[in-house]
Formats: structure tokens, C-alpha cells, sequence
């Protein structure tokens, strides 16, 4: 079965709002066996609007819309699905029932415009909105069954998933496929080196599908398979994720889609253990990553930026003389910085960052990119100098955030 999407709307349609209804809706039809072939965006001016359901209508199955079901005049989906299919507007009695009864139920006022939201195309099928005030519905147009929704996220995933996910699983009948995807993260390897390690996955695995996205600094392998056994389908991808992870090795974060984030608290919570942090070039990056994550506070004690060397000897315990042999970016003042957050906070390890992240401040021995990685543990501290230049001061504060993490998670490992 093939499937597009429409996303209505002068404000999608110009960029002033990004379009998210389109990305959920494609993961979730995927996920129930239907093949998503295109997305697209139109305006609200009628004629453009007819013309792509009628140009949808001609050679997809089933189509998904969003927008255009409000009571203002710029609100013009219900108008062009008539005009699509050859039919008149008229008052529909069971969606002009589901509008009353959401102005009841939140004790609201209802206007005289909100009577537009129940003139619908003759013969459509009401889908009903609990939890807002446009009704849905649904009719063929041409060779294709369109379900029209509410532009609004919440009430566009409510109808979605209670009443077009079901018909859709109806109309597949016995035809039903099943989709899967496996998502590896990794870090370490350019996207390039990673495609050429992965080129011979479609060949060895017939059937799945090869992705890649880059989602600086770590880049998300993905591998798409579907099929009409769920059982098969599933093993065929399991064997495919453990391909993958031989040949990419220690770039592999992890084999389920986790971010390094994820990854590292999940360690920490095997292992039992507990992190703090001192940051200097990163700003307080990790941090932020970290506790991103649902439940950090079970592993996560402490974080100190310390930015200034007075703030990495008062807070820190950093030696004076280290500072004024090697400097503030060197591995021994990082490693130093490690054991203090690691005493402070009475952790298991402790991570520290010192770099420059630029765009000024290098110099031949140091040049911008360059970041000190200290690490502190029960058997004791190390750390490592690594140089990373992306001429952009935050990309540099992302990279260096991640090698940080990463020399933490095979710390740990």
C-alpha cells in the first residue's frame, strides 16, 4: 500500500513553521506496513490545494492531510476535497454533534464561524476529534482513500492513532506488510567511512535498506526492512545490526538507537557507579546531555564549569605549579581537574574538559580544536590530548563534549 502526505498551510508552505505532523506521520505508518512514497506542502490558496488532491488522488493509495480544517476563511481543505472529488459541501449533522460537544465539555463559547468546521464534502465519513474543535474526515478521491486531520499536533496524533491507524490496518486485509528499523549510533568514523564500511549490508541482507544521518557529532546507521512475517523480519534485522557491529567496532555507541548520552548512564547504572563532571571549554555541555536524560540523577552527583583557573584551583584542587608548567589546556591540568570533581563530589569517576574551541586563542603548539580529556577512576586518573578543528566554535564545544563521553564509555567498558 502506498501512502503520501499533505501538509497544508501558508505557514509551511513558506518556512515559517516547521512541518513535524508529516515526520510523525510517516514513522507511524511505516511502522504498521504502509510504504510512505512522498510528502508534500501546499498553500492555502484554493486552486493550488485542489489541484494537488486531485494529482494525489491519481496514483496513491492512501493519502494523509493535515490543516486546513479550522473556521477561519484561509481554513480551506473540506472546499477543495469537494471540488477534488466532484461533490458539494454540506452541513454534516455528526460533525457539527462532535463541535458542540467539545464547546460543552470545556465550558467554552462557541462563535458563529465554528459552524464552517461541520460543512463537509457530500458522502465523507467523520472522524472525530475529542480533544479539539475541528472534525476530521475521510472520502476517496479518485483512486485514493484521503483522511483528512487537524493541523494542530496533539489533536492530529489523538485521530491518527485512534481512528486512521485502524482503517488502514483494515484496508491492508491479508495484504498487511510489516516495516522495522534498527538505528546503530556511532562516533569516531566521517559519514564517509562509514558507508564504505556498511556498502555490502543490501547485498548480504536482500530485502533491507541502507540510511545513514548525520546528527553531529555522531552519525546514525539505519537499516529498514520489511516484510510480511514480523518473526523473520525482526531475526533478518538482528542479524544485520550484529553484521554492522563487527565491522564498525569500538565506533559502535550503541547497537538500539541510544545517544552517547543514554549510553553512558546506562553503563553507569550497571556498573553501579557514579559520574562528576568539571568542564571548561565544553561550558557545561555534558551536563546538559547528561540530564537530558531521564533518571541521570541516580548516576550524575556534580558538575563544575570552571572556566577561569582561579575557579579550577579554588573549586578543584588544581595545582598552581601544574597550571603554570603546563598550562590550563594541557592533560595533566584535566587530569587534575578529573580527581577534583571526582573528590568533591565523592563520585566513581570523574570526567573533566579543557581546550580551545576558538575561533581565537590558538597557537602552533595548541591550535584551535585542540582539547585535553581527563579522566578519574578507582584505579586511577589518565587523560589525552586530541585535536579537532571544525572552524566553528560550537562545533568544536560538541566534539569535544563527545570525545569526552566516549573516552568515559570505554573507560567504563
Amino acid at each position: 500500500m502506498k501512502a503520501e502526505i499533505l501538509a497544508t498551510g501558508d505557514e509551511i508552505r513558506s518556512g515559517a513553521l516547521v512541518d513535524s505532523n508529516s515526520a510523525f506521520i510517516a514513522e507511524r505508518l511505516e511502522a504498521y506496513g504502509v510504504e510512505v512514497v512522498r510528502h508534500t506542502s501546499v498553500g492555502d490558496d484554493l486552486e493550488n490545494l485542489t489541484a494537488a488532491l486531485v494529482e494525489i488522488g491519481g496514483r496513491a493509495d492512501v493519502a494523509v492531510v493535515t490543516g486546513g480544517l479550522g473556521p477561519t476563511v484561509d481554513d480551506r481543505s473540506a472546499e477543495a476535497a469537494a471540488r477534488a472529488a466532484g461533490v458539494e459541501l454540506e452541513f454534516n449533522e455528526t460533525a457539527w454533534k462532535t463541535v458542540e460537544s467539545f464547546f460543552k465539555t470545556f465550558h467554552r463559547r462557541m462563535t458563529p464561524s465554528n459552524r464552517k468546521q461541520a460543512q463537509l464534502p457530500d458522502g465523507c465519513s467523520v472522524l472525530d476529534n475529542p480533544v479539539g474543535t475541528a472534525p476530521g474526515f475521510a472520502m476517496t478521491i479518485g483512486r485514493c482513500r484521503f483522511f483528512f486531520m487537524p493541523g494542530v499536533p496533539y489533536e492530529m496524533k489523538r485521530m491518527l492513532d485512534g481512528q486512521v491507524i485502524p482503517e488502514l490496518i483494515r484496508l491492508q486485509g491479508d495484504a498487511a506488510m510489516h516495516s522495522r528499523v534498527e538505528t546503530i549510533t556511532t562516533f569516531g568514523l566521517p559519514e564517509s567511512q562509514v558507508g564504505e564500511i556498511m556498502a555490502g549490508v543490501e547485498e548480504a541482507f536482500p530485502g533491507l535498506t541502507l540510511g545513514l544521518r548525520s546528527n553531529f557529532p555522531q552519525i546514525q546507521v539505519k537499516l529498514y526492512g520489511r516484510g510480511p512475517d514480523s518473526t523473520q523480519l525482526a531475526k533478518r534485522l538482528d542479524e544485520a545490526v550484529r553484521w554492522a557491529a563487527v565491522r564498525l567496532g569500538t565506533a559502535v555507541i550503541s547497537e538500539h538507537g541510544e545517544s552517547m548520552q543514554a549510553a553512558v548512564g546506562r553503563l553507569l547504572i550497571e556498573k553501579e557507579a557514579t559520574l562528576a563532571v568539571a568542564e571548561s571549554c565544553t561550558g557545561g555541555l555534558i551536563a546538559d546531555w547528561l540530564t537530558n536524560v531521564a533518571g541521570s540523577s541516580n548516576y550524575f552527583l556534580f558538575s563544575g564549569v570552571t572556566y577561569s583557573n582561579r575557579a579550577k584551583i579554588d573549586v578543584l584542587g588544581v595545582s598552581p605549579e601544574t597550571i603554570d608548567r603546563y598550562g590550563a589546556v594541557s592533560e595533566q591540568t584535566a587530569r587534575e581537574m578529573a580527581e577534583g570533581a571526582r573528590r568533591v563530589a565523592g563520585a566513581t569517576y570523574g570526567l573533566a574538559t579543557s581546550g580551545i574551541a576558538g575561533p581565537d586563542g590558538g597557537t602552533d603548539e595548541k591550535p584551535v580544536g585542540t582539547v585535553c580529556v581527563g579522566f578519574a577512576g578507582p584505579d586511577g586518573a589518565r587523560s589525552r590530548r586530541l585535536n579537532f578543528s571544525f572552524g566553528k566554535r560550537l562545533m568544536n564545544k560538541k566534539i569535544f563534549a563527545m570525545a569526552a563521553l566516549d573516552l568515559l564509555r570505554k573507560e567504563i567498558k
